[in-house]
C-alpha cells in the first residue's frame, strides 16, 4: 500500500499505439513528473495501475476524448480507479503556446485534473456506445446518398437536361432520369453509374433504419424513445438520434443546460456597458442541433395531432401526452410570433428548435429509465 492519506492525479495523452503518462503529486506545490510512454493495451494499463496503486492510496486518472474510444476509461473503471474522459475543445490553451508534445499533453492533463480545472464528459456504456454506432452509420448513409444525388443533380444540370417537374427525386423523377439519354455512350455509362450509387446508399440506409428499430427493444432508453415520438416532428428514428447522442437526459440539471449542450444559445461577446449577441454558437453536438432544426420546421402550422400519431399517444402517460400538446402549442405560436415580427424563417425555426429542446427535457424526466 501507498503512503497514508497519499494521493496522485494521472494523465494519459492517449494515441494508436502509445499512451504518454504523467503524475502530479497532491497539493498546490506537489511534483508533476513525467513517467514515460507505455504500450496503448489493457495489460500494459494493468501494470501502470499496480504499480501506482502501490505507492499512493489514491489515484486519478484522465485523458482526452478521440479517436481511441472509451475502451481505456472502461478498463480503469473495472480496476476501480476514478477515470475522467474530458473534450479536447475544453483543454485550456496558454495564448502564444506554439509547442504541443506528447509528454507536455500529458503533463498539463495531470496539472489541470489536480487543479480541478477539467469538466468531464458523459461516457456511454458499451450498449449505449453501440447503438450510436449504429445510428452514426445511418447517418453516414444518409449524407453518401445527399451527396451521390448532388452528383446526379450536376451531371443533368452540365448536359443541359433540366427535369420539367416540381419535385425531384420522386418516383416520376427517377423514371425520368433513367430515360435521359445524355449523347455519348461513355456519359450515359457514368449517369448509369451514379444512379446505381444513389441507389445503393439508399439501400444501405434503408438496412440500417431497419437494424435501428429491430435492436430498439433491446435498449434500455427504448422508453424515452416511444415517448419523444408524442412531440411534433419527431418520429422514431429521429427519436432514437437523439437519444443515442444524448444519452440519459438526467444529467442535465436544467433545460438551459441541454440548450447550451447542442449550441442552440446565442452567442454573446460583451464588454462594460456593451452587450452585443449573435447567432447561436454552433458548438456541442452537431447531429443533435440539426435533428432539432429540422424537426421544429413542423411548427409552421396550427397545432394538431396527425394520423400517424394517434395510435402513438394512446399507449403514453398522459404528462408525457400534456407536454407535447403545450409544445406545439407554445411553439407554434412562438414561430407565428416571430415572423410576423420580420424574422427569417430560418431564424424563427431556430429559435423554436431551442425551446423544443427544452421540452425533450421535460419529457425525459417523465419517463423512467429501465437499469
Amino acid at each position: 500500500m501507498g503512503q497514508h492519506g497519499s494521493e496522485a492525479f494521472v494523465g494519459l495523452d492517449v494515441a494508436k499505439l502509445h499512451n504518454a503518462v504523467a503524475i502530479a503529486d497532491a497539493g498546490r506545490t506537489g511534483e508533476i513528473r513525467y513517467l514515460g510512454e507505455i504500450p496503448n493495451t489493457p495489460e500494459a494499463t494493468r501494470k501502470l495501475v499496480a504499480k501506482l496503486a502501490a505507492r499512493y492510496d489514491e489515484l486519478h486518472f484522465c485523458y482526452e476524448a478521440g479517436p481511441t474510444g472509451y475502451g481505456l476509461h472502461r478498463c480503469l473503471k473495472d480496476l476501480g480507479q476514478d477515470s475522467i474522459v474530458i473534450a479536447p475543445t475544453s483543454m485550456p490553451r496558454r495564448p502564444g503556446d506554439r509547442v504541443k508534445t506528447n509528454r507536455r499533453d500529458a503533463m498539463d492533463l495531470a496539472r489541470l485534473l489536480r487543479a480541478g480545472e477539467l469538466t468531464p464528459v458523459w461516457v456511454p456504456d458499451a450498449p449505449h456506445e453501440a447503438m450510436r454506432d449504429l445510428v452514426r452509420a445511418r447517418e453516414t448513409a444518409v449524407r453518401d446518398a445527399r451527396m451521390k444525388r448532388q452528383q446526379v443533380s450536376a451531371m443533368m444540370l452540365r448536359h443541359g437536361h433540366l427535369y420539367p417537374g416540381k419535385k425531384t427525386w420522386s418516383a416520376k423523377h427517377r423514371r425520368w432520369l433513367a430515360d435521359q439519354n445524355l449523347g455519348h455512350r461513355a456519359s450515359d455509362i457514368a449517369l448509369g453509374e451514379a444512379l446505381q450509387a444513389v441507389a445503393d446508399a439508399e439501400t444501405r440506409q434503408k438496412r440500417t433504419e431497419a437494424a435501428i428499430e429491430a435492436m430498439l427493444e433491446e435498449w434500455s432508453l427504448a422508453p424515452v424513445v416511444a415517448a419523444l415520438q408524442a412531440l411534433r416532428g419527431i418520429g422514431l428514428i429521429s427519436a432514437v438520434t437523439l437519444m443515442a447522442e444524448l444519452g440519459d437526459l438526467a444529467r442535465f440539471e436544467n433545460p438551459r443546460q441541454l440548450m447550451g449542450y447542442v449550441g442552440l444559445v446565442p452567442s454573446e461577446r460583451s464588454t462594460g456597458d456593451r452587450v452585443k449577441r449573435g447567432g447561436i454558437t454552433r458548438r456541442g453536438n452537431a447531429i443533435v442541433r440539426r435533428t432539432l432544426v429540422e424537426a421544429s420546421w413542423g411548427y409552421r402550422h396550427a397545432p394538431r395531432i396527425r394520423r400517424e400519431k394517434i395510435h402513438i399517444i394512446e399507449d403514453l402517460p398522459k404528462p408525457v401526452t400534456d407536454i407535447a400538446w403545450k409544445a406545439q402549442s407554445r411553439l407554434c405560436e412562438r414561430y407565428r410570433k416571430l415572423s410576423a415580427s420580420g424574422k427569417r424563417s430560418t431564424i424563427a425555426v431556430v429559435a423554436v428548435a431551442r425551446e423544443l429542446a427544452a421540452f425533450i427535457w421535460a419529457i425525459g424526466r417523465e419517463v423512467p429509465i429501465e437499469a
